[in-house]
């Protein structure tokens, strides 16, 4: 088969590699159908995430049908079609049974294109298959589903439910990427006063702005004096940082109202000032978080609905093998106007399975 391998900080291709193998009994072998690339693999290929090791295959998000199950696997069998999530959960570990799935001690957590090969390929291992893939109900298109396996959930819990949004917030997303219009859009569902997105690239902002967002700002133009004066001089109930780099960080906590919350949802590469000679006095929350995608099935079931406006976000798509394109296309966002990117996968007539290793 063919998938999308890292070999180094700026070196990736699209490459013939030997097919997955069943390697455990609860793992499943999946035909990935459609699959997407996340902003965690752009700080990956810049060499961001020193634990991805040269010749692993990246993503962690995919939608597509199980080939073969191993004979510990009870919740999918072949033919069912599944949602690959971004985190794999063993379901045994002190994490797993307090549900912080992305804390998996048992040999999950955010596996996938990061310790072990992912989804950008033709076909995808995925380990604890019981816990780690969702099947997909016909109301929810692949293109849809997708991107439930990560941007969702985590804008969800880190941003919205870390943060504790509640009824009459003023809420501030700062980034309004993928994952920053994906916390716009949940943050309506608790139904705060105002919506502020805040970004530098203009299409973004006007995406925001169909998602939700009453207020928009360029971040380059003081968006802590509008956040001021649009709260009588208070601040933002719930700062979501949607980027991951110093300068968006130290903004948050400007933003922020005394007894307010900052829940950081970007990967950050480097580190920032925490500004606690302002910040000790002022009963400020700081969360961080990896997502765990507990909410996983919640969302499945408001996406069946229509209650999330998953296809805003696609703005491109490409047929899987032209990989290095999209990935062209959504690292230059800023000229290319994309914010997700689907690449559809296409049929084999077979796989090869071995049995689980003893």
């Amino acid at each position: 088969m063919k998938g999308y391998v890292f070999h180094g900080p700026g070196q990736s291709a699209w490459e013939e590699i030997p097919d997955p193998a069943i390697k455990e009994a609860t793992d499943a072998i999946v035909r990935v159908d459609a699959v997407t690339i996340c902003g965690t693999d752009l700080h990956i290929l810049k060499g961001d995430v020193p634990e991805v090791r040269p010749g692993t295959v990246l993503g962690h998000e995919a939608v597509g049908e199980i080939v073969e199950v191993g004979g510990d696997v009870r919740t999918v069998r072949p033919g069912d079609r599944v949602l690959v999530s971004c985190i794999s959960a063993c379901g045994r570990c002190r994490f797993c049974r307090e549900a912080m799935y992305g804390q998996c001690r048992g040999g999950g957590g955010w596996i996938l294109g990061h310790l072990i090969d992912g989804t950008q390929a033709e076909y995808v291992r995925v380990p604890y298959a019981d816990l780690s893939v969702h099947p997909l109900p016909g109301a929810v298109s692949s293109e849809d589903a997708v991107l439930l396996a990560d941007i969702f959930p985590t804008s969800y819990e880190v941003g919205v439910l870390n943060g504790g949004v509640r009824p009459a917030d003023t809420v501030v997303v700062v980034g309004a990427g993928p994952v920053g219009l994906a916390a716009v859009a949940t943050a309506r569902l608790f139904a705060p006063s105002r919506i502020v997105a805040v970004d530098v690239v203009a299409s973004r902002l006007e995406a925001a702005r169909r998602l939700g967002a009453e207020t928009v700002a360029d971040a380059r133009e003081a968006p802590e004096q509008l956040v001021a004066d649009l709260t009588e001089g208070l601040g933002a109930d719930v700062v979501i940082e949607a980027v991951g780099v110093p300068e968006t960080f130290e903004l948050c906590t400007r933003m922020v109202r005394p007894g307010g919350h900052v829940a950081n949802v970007g990967v950050h590469g480097k580190p920032a000032t925490l500004h606690l000679e302002d910040l000790w006095i002022k009963n400020v929350t700081i969360t961080t978080g990896l997502v765990d995608t507990h909410s996983t099935p919640t969302l499945l079931r408001m996406a069946a609905a229509g209650q999330l406006p998953t296809a805003q976000l696609i703005t491109h798509s490409f047929p899987l093998d032209s990989m290095q394109e999209a990935y062209d296309v959504f690292a230059n966002a800023a000229e290319t106007g994309a914010l997700k990117v689907v690449l559809g996968g296409q049929r084999h007539d077979s796989v090869a399975v071995r049995a689980p290793q003893q």
